[in-house]
């Protein structure tokens, strides 16, 4: 099978390669998939790209990518024979492995493929993974969200778009943030209430003018960078519930903002969730697809062997929507 791969971690163009390698067998409770897309996420530039102190590899060889979807072709021991032919959506493919989703056939715990409901197609399943279950964990962890207001910053992103999505469904009022005008219509499209963009005007009194008590969640995308804002607009007893701080890695935080609106900070890491939390994830998405009330946002295709390419698409940061490989292709 064709598969992409890197044996030592650094720049996109220096260490991915295409392979051939043999189809993998599944061991006992893991399914193998014929994968017909694979889906390219933050975590999977980051840990190909590590230098330095971090460099040194988990395995001698890597196959990327932790999400996808395709067609169960066979089943291991334990693994009702039954799932063989089911259409599944593939989440943490490579968590801890070797090997991920950008090949033509990946092999993963049964529990990481999920059925995939019928009408979504194989593009739309591989959109989901890491983006849809970390906006399901960071909207609801911390309780239902009904009749409440939830702040989601970075409303056109990866994360951002479902966050939106997940938190009207449940019965909240959603504000969303954009960076730039074209991300706009996205978090509209998503059904944000409300759409702000951070660089026109006073951002915070504009929040609270849609939330004039306050926010009671923030769904976070740069903790460090917006956390004396997201303070600011907080309501009493409020949460902000943060998945990224890229560009201020260890914030400062400021204790007594925090203490006196009884404010809680929750981390946020999808794969340290609770087995729970991500099954509820798993379910409450399906829920969302079957009954239509989901959508998805693309924003680049490319073949397998671009995968160069689509990877430094994704570290370049200016494509709106998911990046997708075909890896038949």
């Amino acid at each position: 099978m064709r598969a992409a791969e890197y044996t030592r971690r650094g720049p996109a163009a220096e260490v991915l390669r295409l392979v051939d390698r043999p189809v993998p067998d599944p061991g006992p409770g893991e399914v193998r998939v014929r994968v017909m897309a694979s889906a390219v996420n933050p975590t999977d530039v980051k840990a190909r790209a590590l230098r330095g102190a971090d460099a040194a590899m988990e395995f001698p060889a890597v196959t990327p990518h932790m999400d996808g979807a395709g067609v169960i072709d066979a089943v291991g021991e334990g693994v009702d024979a039954g799932r063989i032919g089911e259409r599944v959506w593939v989440w943490f493919a490579q968590r801890r492995r070797p090997r991920g989703t950008a090949a033509e056939w990946c092999v993963v715990p049964a529990t990481r493929a999920a059925p995939l409901p019928e009408g979504a197609s194989w593009e739309q399943g591989a959109c989901l993974g890491i983006p849809a279950m970390t906006a399901h964990y960071a909207v609801l962890a911390d309780g239902p969200v009904e009749g409440r207001r939830v702040l989601v910053q970075g409303g056109a992103g990866a994360v951002g778009f479902y966050a939106v999505q997940i938190a009207r469904n449940a019965g909240a009022r959603v504000i969303a943030t954009v960076s730039r005008p074209e991300q706009a219509a996205r978090a509209e499209e998503a059904g944000a209430h409300a759409v702000l963009e951070r660089h026109r005007g006073d951002l915070a009194a504009a929040i609270r003018a849609e939330a004039p008590e306050g926010v009671h969640r923030v769904v976070e995308v740069a903790f460090g960078a917006n956390l004396d804002l997201d303070l600011a607009v907080l309501a009493r007893g409020g949460t902000i519930a943060a998945y990224a701080s890229d560009a201020v890695p260890e914030p400062r935080v400021p204790f007594r903002a925090v203490m006196l609106k009884d404010a809680r900070l929750h981390g946020i890491l999808i794969y340290e969730a609770p087995e729970p939390a991500l099954q509820a994830a798993v379910r409450d998405v399906n829920d969302l697809i079957a009954a239509g009330r989901l959508r998805h946002q693309i924003g680049l295709r490319l073949p397998l062997s671009r995968i160069v390419e689509a990877q430094e698409a994704m570290e370049g940061g200016r494509v709106v929507g998911k990046i997708l490989l075909d890896p038949s292709a």
